[in-house]
């Protein structure tokens, strides 16, 4: 069995990267073959390390807004990885859409809420502030609108009285590492019927 090439981009932790590289063993369709990031401090990268994974990191500072030249490092590491699909997973860079074109119809991206709504940042409190009953997270393609793009999977949670954004986040979160993996098997099958969890 020929494994699609999956490339991770994150930028912190990396608790979703973590979610896909379990998920990609057995009869999973898709292995990784690269995991990257904006900050060669990224614990992320030392997870994926320990894992076997090959790593690349791309320090945006040094290019102090000039997302152009920023990305044709990005892309180096990225191409030479040859990946089937990229996933986005905690990447904390706004990418062009000279850069998204390259990978269009194959880039995923997870985000904290239940798009359309909430676009951008501070998803949670957002929320909150929006007496919202239901919260949640969207994996969706990624095209050069930010968190646009075809909803490939969605899950909810409930708001609760006691929330803060914190709190919120976190069972968020439970839920990104349950439907980011699910929905890349899927995608990775060449199936894009969203899934659905709540």
């Amino acid at each position: 069995m020929s494994h699609k090439k999956v490339a991770i981009l994150l930028s912190g932790g990396g608790s979703n990267m973590v979610a896909l590289l379990d998920s990609m063993t057995g009869d999973h369709p898709a292995r990784a073959c690269l995991v990257m990031s904006n900050d060669a401090e990224a614990g992320g990268l030392k997870k994926a390390a320990v894992r076997g994974i090959t790593t690349a990191a791309v320090d945006h500072r040094p290019f102090k807004g000039d997302r152009a030249t920023f990305e044709a490092e990005l892309i180096k590491p990225l191409m030479a990885a040859e990946p089937d699909i990229v996933c986005l997973a905690g990447f904390m860079r706004v990418l062009t859409g000279d850069f998204v074109t390259q990978f269009q119809g194959r880039m995923l991206n997870i985000h904290p809420s239940l798009l359309p709504k909430y676009k951008g940042l501070h998803t949670h409190a957002r929320a909150l502030e929006a007496g919202d009953a239901h919260h949640g997270c969207t994996v969706h393609e990624v095209t050069a609108a930010l968190d646009d793009g075809p909803i490939l999977g969605q899950a909810t949670v409930d708001v609760l009285p006691e929330d803060t954004p914190d709190l919120l986040a976190a069972r968020v979160l439970k839920k990104e590492h349950l439907l980011y993996p699910a929905v890349l098997r899927r995608f990775a099958q060449g199936d894009r019927t969203p899934i659905l969890l709540s």
